[in-house]
């Protein structure tokens, strides 16, 4: 059975399409009009096409700060400041401290981009095969297998950066030594830069999953000579 026989009505899914023309072609009892190449590259241009709208999307004003799913809070262990200045009425101080810490992750987001489009170069037809027959988040699976510990490396000097930039440290600094000239209280000051990084890297594979499932299970998109050819 080759990709030709199988018609592309309006409802195909790009994954499943992907998957029938690489079982084809690894079939050697079908004919396929693609070559296992060619079916790699759909997929890493797919995938490629998918990063770029999720790095663009968090990298907008308020990617981060308006997305209660993503939206970086203060961390665990200073819930209690945030609530204590809350209550003495410093609401305006801690929601500038979230709200800085949120503005440098979207300052941020759009450095990820190179080192999710190498990790998708690099993929190999097993690599392929296995996202294609796994679930529908095997590819961001696969991506923070293969990125997260980069992307840590990379990110925590550019975090630094945006954070200055943007006056977190600044604002940080005022939520924490408000909180911590309070009588009877355990001192507080979790690491910022390494706090917002950690978060920033979370977000940004929580959207690269909304992308995933976006290609599984919408139309292709077929923006590439590549993808038009695969999915005529």
């Amino acid at each position: 059975m080759t990709l030709a026989v199988l018609s592309l009505s309006a409802n195909a899914q790009i994954f499943k399409k992907l998957k029938e023309a690489a079982e084809d072609v690894i079939d050697d009892s079908k004919t396929s009009e693609f070559t296992e190449e060619e079916v790699g590259r759909a997929l890493k241009e797919a995938l490629t096409i998918g990063i770029e709208k999720g790095v663009e999307r968090l990298s907008k004003p308020d990617g981060y700060f308006k997305d209660p799913e993503i939206k970086i809070p203060m961390p665990d262990e200073a819930k209690a400041v945030e609530e204590k200045l809350r209550m003495l009425g410093q609401d305006k101080k801690v929601d500038e401290a979230i709200e800085s810490m949120n503005r440098a992750a979207e300052d941020a987001a759009s450095s990820a981009k190179d080192i999710f489009v190498t990790a998708i170069k690099e993929l190999t037809l097993r690599d392929v095969m296995n996202i294609l027959h796994g679930d529908d988040n095997a590819a961001t699976v696969y991506l923070e297998t293969h990125t997260r510990t980069k992307l840590v490396e990379m990110f925590k000097p550019i975090i630094k950066v945006s954070l200055e930039k943007v006056n977190a440290t600044k604002y940080w600094n005022m939520v924490f030594t408000s909180y911590n000239k309070l009588p009877f209280v355990k001192k507080v000051n979790p690491d910022l830069d390494d706090y917002v990084t950690n978060k920033a890297i979370d977000g940004l594979f929580v959207q690269i999953a909304k992308e995933e499932l976006e290609i599984r299970k919408n139309p292709v998109a077929r923006v590439t000579d590549l993808l038009k050819k695969v999915f005529k």
